[in-house]
């Protein structure tokens, strides 16, 4: 403690932390003229070398994102080889977590290398980590998710989607599609271009729980966004495949695939005219609550 009984100030560390703790003092302090018209040299000093350490602990990330690409661009058959792609992948992925990163990412050739080698490389460990990378970079950042688009991605991510062996690589490319279509006019635009809506079925329709779920909840949210697609998906009898889909055993995946009935119900009624059932009622029961809905060839209820 200080003599005047007060606590005495710690010096703040030499980190982006610090100048915060920092700038807050000097908002608190505001009232003291002398503190504002002032620095002393110390705090000047200590000032200088928190800018310094901020901004180059950026420029070690940059550099780290130069290696690992890299370590991307090598040829290697060996395990040992393998795993270290494995490790850059994933090193890339915490750092992209960062927009910056992302985007310099992207600009030093990481999108391309991603797209063009490890999306359809043989090994599973490395397509489901490259589909992850793809989303996170993708996430938010205008100027990446054209990057992707140029270079096919959507396509090249549907069909993993749609035939990959590997359950994690279909998780990931969902993860990565969505990350391109959602909130993203020309993306969702090359998704409808590219068919997406009926891998989106087909995704649904798989044994994979969490692929169901994530395909569903993606369904959801476009006809939510973008009700213009109701009518094309009436069209390719999407209503029929998500009613049959409400006839497996219950689970979670049901609500979402219920949410995306309720986008295209106003065209329900003329496209079951053209079912040879004169009505379908199906009623579920959901923790907390009953949802039930009658479908008719004249009326439909939600209710």
């Amino acid at each position: 403690m200080a003599d005047g009984g007060g606590e005495e100030r710690r010096p703040p560390k030499k980190n982006l932390q610090g100048l915060l703790q920092m700038a807050i003092e000097a908002g608190t302090d505001s009232d003291n003229a002398d503190q504002m018209g002032q620095m002393s040299e110390e705090r000047r000093q200590w000032l200088q070398a928190a800018m310094g350490n901020a901004f180059a602990g950026q420029v070690d990330e940059v550099q780290q994102i130069k290696e690992c690409i890299e370590e991307l661009t090598k040829s290697t058959i060996d395990e040992d080889g393998e795993e270290r792609k494995e490790q850059a992948l994933q090193l890339l992925a915490d750092l992209c977590e960062n927009l910056d990163n992302a985007s310099d990412f992207c600009k030093l050739g990481g999108m391309h290398l991603l797209l063009s080698r490890y999306l359809n490389c043989s090994k599973g460990e490395l397509r489901w980590r490259a589909a992850d990378l793809v989303g996170i970079c993708s996430q938010n950042i205008p100027y990446v998710q054209q990057i992707a688009l140029s270079l096919g991605a959507v396509n090249k991510l549907l069909q993993l989607l749609d035939l990959d062996e590997n359950e994690a690589v279909r998780v990931k490319a969902l993860f990565a599609i969505s990350c391109l279509v959602r909130e993203q006019d020309a993306g969702l635009d090359e998704f409808v271009k590219q068919d997406g809506f009926s891998v989106l079925m087909r995704a649904m329709q798989s044994n994979v729980l969490k692929l169901k779920v994530k395909s569903a909840f993606l369904l959801q949210n476009l006809l939510l966004s973008h009700p213009e697609h109701k009518e094309t998906l009436c069209s390719m009898g999407m209503v029929q495949q998500l009613v049959s889909l409400l006839h497996t055993e219950h689970s979670p995946f049901h609500e979402h695939v219920l949410s995306a009935l309720c986008r295209p119900v106003c065209k329900l009624a003329a496209l079951l005219s053209d079912t040879s059932a004169e009505s379908v009622f199906f009623c579920f029961f959901f923790p907390g609550s009953r949802l039930t809905c009658l479908l008719s060839r004249a009326t439909i209820f939600i209710f």
